[in-house]
């Protein structure tokens, strides 16, 4: 049996700052720089998540600040030009928002973040209330795990449970995330397999397969 995949609640942070609908331009602004983060969640109640308010809604206050847009430009930037009017969370964020579970995995958390183009994502549970929060470089975590870690890990989840016969004529290295078995195992057909399984331990940046089977006369 394999290990258990990371989550998202394993690498979120559980300190979130959020701000609810009736916070203004200027507060979100400060929060933000205060902070260092490039958007919030949006609560209400008891901690519901109903949008996300980022840089990018802020913008185009500050775009339209020397000029007025004109009927056409209005018309084809709606929503851009709506905002720059807008002094209130509740006008400025993006909703419905953009949320994952804590149980989601984190290649999950990443494909979402690539395929909707943002760097942070709140984690709710199963009732919309905010738990969390979590972003690229969290996400990016799981490389920090130490050599010998990754190594106990591939040999206990990967090695012994593919070759209980021979594992002990197995050895896995790694250096810098970079795994390396070595040795000869009596079924060579499960070699691709060990490769693919330790490959998919959390935390692993390559795998260099050098196992082998013993010739058949």
């Amino acid at each position: 049996m394999t290990s258990t995949p990371y989550t998202v609640s394993d690498v979120m942070s559980a300190k979130v700052i959020a701000v609810t609908p009736t916070t203004g331009f200027k507060d979100i602004a400060a929060a933000m720089r205060r902070w260092k983060v490039t958007a919030l969640p949006v609560v209400e109640g008891e901690g519901r998540v109903v949008g996300v308010v980022s840089e990018a809604d802020l913008l185009p206050k500050e775009e339209f600040h020397e000029h007025r847009p004109g009927l056409i430009e209005q018309m084809r930037r709606l929503d851009e030009t709506a905002k720059a009017g807008s002094t209130r969370a509740e006008d400025l964020m993006s909703a419905p928002a953009l949320t994952i579970r804590p149980d989601a995995t984190l290649p999950q958390a990443a494909r979402l973040m690539a395929e909707r183009h943002v760097k942070r994502l709140p984690v709710v549970d199963g009732n919309g209330t905010l738990r969390g929060i979590v972003s690229r470089s969290d996400l990016l975590k799981v490389f920090l795990r130490s050599d010998e870690e990754l190594a106990a890990d591939i040999r206990r989840h990967v090695v012994e449970h593919l070759f209980p016969l021979s594992h002990a004529s197995v050895r896995v290295a790694v250096s810098h995330g970079v795994a390396t078995l070595t040795g000869t195992v009596q079924d060579g057909g499960l070699i691709p397999l060990a490769e693919r399984l330790a490959r998919a331990v959390e935390g692993v940046v390559d795998v260099r397969c050098r196992l082998e089977a013993p010739a058949v006369a």
